[in-house]
């Protein structure tokens, strides 16, 4: 499995983001998911709780839309992830590209995780 993105877009009207990773797999992100997956550690519930992979039950999370889940920006972090900062100001997960890669929702990633 490749983590190296190539590209990375945000539609924001439909909600979600697009990754197209190296190894041409593209993988979309609700924002919602994204949002219920943050890897800080004041949503992980402490550094103690912090994995390199997402919790298998964040999939079943259902977030509705509010400022929590508008994503406003994309700031690169090192060339290692990217900073999601949210409407509501909340910008202190680094989702490294291994954790997007693992976050990927479709069905065969999805599938393959469990």
């Amino acid at each position: 499995m490749s983590e190296k993105p190539v590209n990375i877009t945000a539609d924001r009207p439909g909600l979600q983001m697009t990754i197209t990773w190296d190894d041409g797999h593209v993988s979309i992100y609700p924002f919602s998911l994204l949002r219920a997956a943050c890897p800080c550690a004041q949503c992980r519930g402490g550094h103690e709780n912090m994995k390199p992979e997402p919790d298998a039950d964040i999939f079943s999370v259902a977030l509705e839309d509010s400022p929590a889940t508008r994503l406003t920006n994309i700031v690169a972090t090192g060339a290692y992830g990217i900073t999601l900062v949210w409407e509501d100001f909340h910008d202190y997960g680094i989702y490294n590209w291994h954790y997007l890669r693992a976050l990927c929702p479709c069905p065969a990633c999805h599938n393959s995780q469990r």
